[in-house]
This record gives C-alpha cells, sequence and structure tokens, in this order.
C-alpha cells in the first residue's frame, strides 16, 4: 500500500516499506537507494514526501547512519531527492525520458507482440464503400469541418448517453485518433511545470506527451490485483503534488489489464474533482470487456467540466482509421475545438463518413472484435501457462494484452533485445513507468491471430533460460512511437 498522509514520511512508515523488498544486495548504501528510488518510481512513495532525517531511518532500518547519507546523496544524484531549505530531503522524479519502442513492422517475418493492434474490423470496407456514394455532397463545398463533422458528432454523442453518459454533439470534438485527443488536451491546458497524476504502470505515449509539452508525471501505484487501491493512491498524491490534470486509463489500462470497478471509479471521480484535479480519461478500450458488462463512463454523475474523455476507433475498427474524438462540457470542447483548428483544419471527409457509419453500428463491430480477443487472450494466456510455468501470466477481463511478472533473474529488457534477432519484436517493461521500475514485467499483447501468439511463445521459451544466464544488463530504448 502507498504511504499515506502528510508530506512526511515517519521513518516506521518508510522501513515498512524496505522490508518489503529482497534483502539488500551488495553495497548497502546502493541497495537502499534502489529500493527507495523503485518506491518513488512505481508510486508508493509518492513524488514530494519528505523522507526521514538520516540517524532516524538507520534506527529503524538498522543501517549506520552513514549507509543513509549515502544512499540520500546517490538518489540526489539520480534526481530522486533534493534537498530543499528547512525541509530536509524530498523525494522527486528525473526528468522524464524517451520510453518509447521500434514502430509497428510491416515485414511479414516479423512477429510483432511489441503494439496492441489487431487488424481491420471486417465492416471497416463496407462502411468506406458506403462513405464514397455520400461523398459528391460535400465535395462541392471547400471540405473542412471544425470541430468534425456534425453527422459524426452527433453519432458519438449519442454512443455516450447510451451508455449513460447524456451528451450532445456540442461537447464532442473530433481528432485524429485518440492520442491527437490527448495532445490537444495538454498542449491546450497544460502549463510548463505542471503535474499530471498517472497511473503506475502506465501508457508510454502519455509520459512522452506530458515531457513534451513541460509537465512533469507523478505516479500513483496501480495493482492489477486489486485495481480499487488506485483511489487511494490517487488522493495522496492529488494532495501532496497538486497535480494539474490526471491522466487515467480506468477500464482496461494499458499495459496492465486493471479495471477499477464501479464503486471505486465514482470514489476516484469524487476524490479528484475535489482536489482540483481534471480528469482525462482514455477510453479507447473501455468496450473491450471479454467477460462481464460494461460499467458506466468514469464522468457519469460528475459535473461535465470534471472530466475530459478521450476516446476513438483505432483499437474497435482499426489503427489505420485516425478517427477519435474528446467530450466534456460545451465551453471546454470549444476552447479546445479552437485549439485544434489553429493545428489542423479539419479530420479527413471520407473518413469521418465511414466511422459514422461505424459508430452507429458499433454493437456488431464489437461483439465480433471482442469474441476473437477473447480467443487469443485464451490462446496466449495457455501457451504461456504450459511453456513458461515459472512466469506469472494473470488472465485480464478485458483489453488487448497480458501483464506478466518475470521470474527472478529474468530481464524484460534483456528478453525484448534478445527477442529482435529472433525475429520477435517485444516491448519492454520500462517503456511502461516513469522511471527505471516494471524491468521484471513484460507487456504481450494478444491482439494478433493464435499462429502468430504460438510462435511467439516458443521463440519466449527457448530464450527464457539463455536471458536469465546472461550477466544483468539495461540497454537503452529507441526512440520511436508506441501504440
Amino acid at each position: 500500500m502507498p504511504i499515506a498522509g502528510n508530506r512526511s514520511t515517519s521513518p516506521k512508515e518508510l522501513a515498512t516499506l524496505l522490508a518489503a523488498a529482497d534483502s539488500l544486495a551488495g553495497p548497502r548504501y546502493i541497495g537502499l537507494a534502489g529500493r527507495i528510488r523503485e518506491l518513488v518510481s512505481t508510486g508508493l512513495l509518492p513524488v514530494g514526501s519528505r523522507l526521514p532525517a538520516e540517524r532516524e531511518l538507520a534506527a529503524a532500518v538498522g543501517v549506520s547512519r552513514v549507509t543513509v547519507s549515502s544512499a540520500y546523496r546517490l538518489l540526489r544524484e539520480q534526481g530522486y531527492a533534493s534537498t530543499r531549505h528547512g525541509s530536509g530531503t524530498v523525494t522527486g522524479l528525473p526528468p522524464a525520458r524517451d520510453s518509447s519502442w521500434g514502430p509497428p513492422s510491416t515485414d511479414p517475418a516479423v512477429l510483432d507482440l511489441a503494439h496492441a493492434a489487431p487488424e481491420a474490423a471486417p465492416q471497416l470496407a463496407a462502411a468506406y464503400e458506403q462513405a464514397l456514394t455520400a461523398l459528391p455532397a460535400f465535395a462541392t463545398g471547400h471540405g473542412y469541418a471544425a470541430s468534425g463533422l456534425p453527422e459524426l458528432r452527433a453519432a458519438v454523442a449519442d454512443r455516450f448517453t447510451a451508455r449513460g453518459l447524456p451528451t450532445e454533439p456540442d461537447q464532442v470534438v473530433i481528432t485524429a485518433g485518440t492520442g491527437d485527443a490527448t495532445a490537444v488536451v495538454l498542449e491546450t491546458l497544460l502549463q510548463p511545470g505542471d503535474r499530471v497524476l498517472v497511473e503506475h504502470p502506465t501508457y508510454p505515449g502519455a509520459v512522452t506527451m506530458v515531457a513534451a509539452h513541460g509537465g512533469r508525471c507523478v505516479p500513483a501505484a496501480l495493482d492489477a490485483a486489486d485495481p480499487d487501491a488506485l483511489v487511494g493512491a490517487a488522493h495522496v498524491v492529488a494532495r501532496q503534488s497538486s497535480p494539474r490534470l490526471a491522466f487515467l486509463m480506468p477500464d482496461f489500462s494499458n499495459p496492465s489489464g486493471a479495471r477499477v470497478s464501479a464503486s471505486g471509479r465514482r470514489r476516484l471521480a469524487a476524490t479528484l474533482w475535489q482536489q482540483g484535479v481534471l480528469a482525462v480519461v482514455d477510453e479507447v478500450t473501455a468496450e473491450l470487456h471479454l467477460d462481464g458488462d460494461a460499467l458506466p463512463p468514469f464522468a457519469a454523475g460528475l459535473p461535465d467540466a470534471a472530466t475530459i474523455t478521450v476516446g476513438g476507433l483505432s483499437k474497435a475498427v482499426w489503427g489505420g482509421l485516425r478517427i477519435g474524438w474528446l467530450r466534456t462540457d460545451a465551453a471546454l470542447a470549444a476552447q479546445l475545438a479552437a485549439a485544434l483548428g489553429r493545428r489542423q483544419l479539419t479530420v479527413g471527409i471520407l473518413d469521418q463518413l465511414a466511422a459514422a457509419l461505424l459508430v452507429r453500428s458499433l454493437d456488431e463491430v464489437l461483439a465480433e472484435r471482442r469474441a476473437t480477443l477473447r480467443e487469443r487472450r485464451d490462446v496466449l494466456v495457455a501457451e504461456l501457462t504450459r511453456a513458461l510455468p515459472d512466469w506469472s501470466v494473470p488472465t485480464p477481463d478485458g483489453g488487448l494484452s497480458l501483464w506478466c511478472r518475470l521470474p527472478a533473474g529474468l530481464s524484460s529488457a534483456a528478453l525484448a533485445a534478445a527477442a529482435g534477432p529472433e525475429g520477435l519484436l517485444l516491448a519492454e517493461g520500462r517503456a511502461f513507468g516513469t522511471g527505471h521500475a516494471f524491468d521484471d514485467h513484460l507487456r504481450l499483447p494478444f491482439s494478433r491471430p493464435p499462429a502468430e501468439l504460438r510462435a511467439a511463445v516458443a521463440v519466449l521459451a527457448r530464450l527464457d533460460a539463455a536471458v536469465r544466464s546472461r550477466p544483468a544488463g539495461r540497454p537503452p530504448l529507441p526512440p520511436s512511437t508506441v501504440v
């Protein structure tokens, strides 16, 4: 559980969290610094927490004061702590690094399990055929649709309403994908130095975009085994760090697959609203529930201005259909639409016409997509369980990927590096953190056909023992885009 309470972390609280780790290996001050760094990176020890005095922590942990002093010095050098006059040593995070990996491969010989991107839905081609028949009516005009075509905005608004979130078309802005919707929110509302609360682990693209607009991510620990614990973690981070925004994926979070319950999201939404934090909620996987039923949208029951909901068709329909949207109150939607208009005059008219048809028939599209993903998820879980029995492979209730915990001694960075020459593209676990966390995890999408999933697991099984026998190493991540 994360530290709760005020900004000061008591020696007993910190010692309890430190005791949850393995015994400190190597020089004790390096092990101590590494464990505190891990706690900060994962959000269990919130950014801005005042660490105990050196003498007090030394007594609580059972080490010398020199060990604690050296550990604090190392944390300051690495950017995970700073010394403030009158405040002692306070936790922090270093500047965000590029935590992305290579682009989706177009080589048919490559098994791409780095990107959670399914093939096009069967209904895509027919939607474009119908859109082409409607296009001549628009071709005599200028071809621009500020905020989006009325037909598509109405379809998206009706979809929100049917899901339990009453929405009017003037509350919707059409964008070139979900990422584009998030980007316009950040570039419009985020000021340099502003903090953004993020689940941890989280979607790497959000971290990259926040950094690009001068913001700083502050992590709140997200445990897939107890997703509702995010409520308490977010409350602590909101009180201690005063974030301007929060970026959340309450439905099948990327990469963990965690889903906050209906009561949990109500409490989380209320907490953020009370703390004055504007929630940016990514719903790109919200309707990809494979087990159980749909849950109410995060924004349901809140004032419209409390939340900006972003979504799109990249996962339900196809990544090549660059149609997304954002939904908030009408005044804020108009402000965001104006900012979007300064950057791009319109989203493609033909794409919007096809998207309007697809949104109207989304129940049919999703029924087929869920059935396909359910089969593929079960195949991947079964193959991993059989071939790699010492991996921890949870089965998520929805989404697009598994968040596997690796056995001791196996680094996801080393595994990803070794898999490349074998024709298998992987995204290492550290890509989903704000620091050096999650090298003991690997995200494996189940968005590819069963034959590809079986072949990928066969490669992983061959590499598992070989990688564990090598000296530990952490190769740098190559810069690129993520999905």
